[in-house]
């Protein structure tokens, strides 16, 4: 997971990019005094995000205090000075708080404090082994830790090059049993660290259930006694990038999806040990399984077969780095950012937009998360132009990125999520690569305009409401006249979205008109503008006396049922109001007493 980078100063604020950008990490500016650092280090901490405070340890240590429990689920937790010469790790030092104060040392120029101390002695710890390599019981590694610091020596079988690179000792005739092995045991003695050089490849019929795919893969490693903890990753061809059973199979051993096209697992048409014609003729290459296990190197476990299901197991000399295998399958995070200010954020979109790689948007909005960016790529896209932002951020993940399509408010309220499944569904002169109609799509919910105004001038929508928006470029003139009578008429709280353009000034006007038939005077009316940004305003009216020129695009107005209240407070402030009904049960009650 990438860091989240506390500055809490302005000297800190330029290291803070630094290390933001040696780690792709976000910063956070929290403000010489720590304002709303209190609620957000506990909160990162709790997400188990790596915490890097640009700052005295102190400060870090006193705003975590109350959230510490036990060491076995602290994320890294890092102080460094504003000159970036001292680099400490607090916590989660063999949970790769170590290591990265380690690699911001050598970046910066600088000094790691290193406490802990195996870490202190030796460059990696042996509860912390490098990517590629899996320790088999972490509670062995404490008690060997504490041998080789009162010089005990490692009896090393099998091939681990990092264990003298980190500074081990490694004898023949040492004390400390290390084995590396790709074998599953039944009886583990010593040390065991299981190298990731295995590939699973797999083909299944759509539709398959998960337990089905995970079944075969276990046979099939169970075929030469092959531990789960030595696979890299499962491996299929593109065509089965949205195949839910390959992603929960994936998750189950905690390993990578990778995906390769047809072109690319008929090069391995000449190794394959059982091609299938009929595969050939179906989808133009002879093989899925042993073809995507090959991959990895030389094939151990042909192909195996279920009911619906096939399966090869491919192994590496060396330890394999997923990401240079094929391609991951594609993510698309729909990403509502509420009215614009950072505190109206959720903190699922602030997730989402951190694990893109990708932003895609209408320029304002990505303005208004610039903050957020740690450097993803933009795409930039005019006002008007919905349908090639979603079909760009659609390609854009259909070749494997993680991309965020970002929105005002929320992307399901007149907004790009809808286009997005209607693009996925799309057919002929409109739709997508196969790839892109694939990829997997996660809706962030953002707040929309119409609770952004509600709250800010009382409790409007706190009975039934509805939407509408009165933009006719897609909706027909007629259908919209229907929805406002038939809004009217129901006696709903209603929101008007896109209420005027420079075209188009008729439709508030007559909206007006039309409640004004179906409600009093005296019924409250909101107008908020530009709602979470500086140059927001917000103002509480009446029917009668709201004025449809007030209106431009950046307004929504929200109309009051009959039921609908205002009222001045004491510091002068006028708020709205729909009641629910709490005074009649009241009223109610009170009779029932009496009796």
């Amino acid at each position: 997971m990438k860091p989240a980078i506390i500055a809490f100063a302005a000297g800190g604020a330029e290291l803070a990019r630094r290390v933001a950008a040696l780690t792709g990490g976000t910063v956070h500016h929290c403000g010489f005094d720590g304002e709303n650092a209190g609620a957000l280090l506990p909160r990162l901490f709790a997400e188990r995000t790596p915490i890097v405070g640009i700052c005295a340890a102190g400060i870090l240590i006193r705003l975590l205090a109350p959230s510490l429990s036990g060491k076995q689920d602290e994320p890294p937790v890092l102080a460094v000075s504003q000159d970036g010469k001292s680099i400490v790790p607090l916590l989660g030092g063999h949970h790769g708080a170590n290591r990265l104060a380690r690699e911001l040392a050598e970046a910066l120029e600088g000094h790691a404090a290193l406490t802990t101390a195996s870490d202190s002695k030796f460059a990696i710890g042996l509860d912390e082994p490098p990517p590629g390599w899996v320790l088999s019981s972490t509670a062995d590694a404490k008690p060997a830790m504490m041998a080789l610091m009162v010089g005990a020596r490692i009896a090393l079988e099998g091939h681990a090059p990092w264990l003298v690179e980190a500074g081990y000792p490694v004898s023949s005739m040492g004390a400390i049993k290390v084995l590396v092995t790709e074998q599953q045991l039944e009886v583990e003695r010593g040390l065991v660290y299981h190298p990731r050089t295995l590939v699973a490849g797999v083909g299944c019929e759509r539709g398959v259930a998960a337990a089905e795919v995970i079944e075969l893969v276990d046979f099939a490693l169970r075929r030469e006694n092959l531990s789960p903890r030595s696979l890299a990753a499962i491996a299929t061809i593109d065509l089965k990038a949205d195949e839910t059973a390959l992603h929960e199979a994936a998750a189950h051993y905690r390993v990578p999806l990778r995906l390769f096209t047809v072109a690319e697992l008929n090069q391995e048409r000449y190794r394959l040990v059982d091609p299938s014609a009929i595969v050939e003729a179906e989808i133009g290459t002879p093989s899925v399984a042993e073809a995507a296990a090959l991959k990895a190197g030389n094939l151990i476990v042909g192909k195996l077969k279920s009911e619906r299901v096939t399966c090869a197991i491919g192994r590496a000399l060396h330890p394999i780095a997923p990401e240079t295998l094929g391609r991951p399958p594609g993510q698309l995070h729909i990403v509502g950012i509420g009215p614009g200010d950072k505190l109206s954020r959720t903190a699922s979109a602030v997730r989402a937009l951190d694990a893109s790689s990708d932003w895609v948007g209408y320029g304002l909005y990505l303005d208004l998360v610039a903050d957020l960016s740690s450097g993803q790529e933009p795409h930039r896209f005019d006002l008007g132009d919905e349908e090639p932002r979603a079909r760009h951020a659609l390609e854009l993940a259909g070749q494997g990125k993680t991309v965020a399509l970002i929105c005002s408010g929320d992307a399901q309220i007149y907004a790009m999520a809808s286009l997005v499944y209607e693009l996925i569904e799309v057919r002929g002169d409109r739709a997508l690569s196969d790839a892109a109609r694939r990829v997997g799509v996660a809706s962030h919910p953002g707040i929309s305009a119409f609770q952004a105004a509600s709250a800010a001038a009382g409790a409007l929508i706190g009975h039934d409401f509805c939407c509408i928006s009165l933009s006719d470029l897609l909706t027909p003139r007629e259908d919209i006249f229907k929805r406002l009578e038939g809004a009217a008429r129901a006696d709903f709280v209603t929101a008007l979205y896109n209420p005027r353009s420079r075209r188009r000034t008729d439709l508030i006007e007559a909206a007006r008109t039309l409640f004004l038939v179906h409600r009093p005077g005296n019924t409250p009316v909101i107008l908020g503008q530009s709602l979470g940004r500086p140059e927001e305003k917000l103002r509480v009216t009446t029917l009668a006396a709201f004025d449809p020129a007030e209106v431009d695009m950046l307004t929504i107005v929200l109309i009051g049922s009959s039921t609908s209240r205002a009222f001045t407070r004491g510091n002068g402030r006028t708020v709205a109001f729909t009641p629910r009904g709490y005074e009649r049960k009241a009223a109610e009650k009170g009779v029932e007493d009496a009796n």
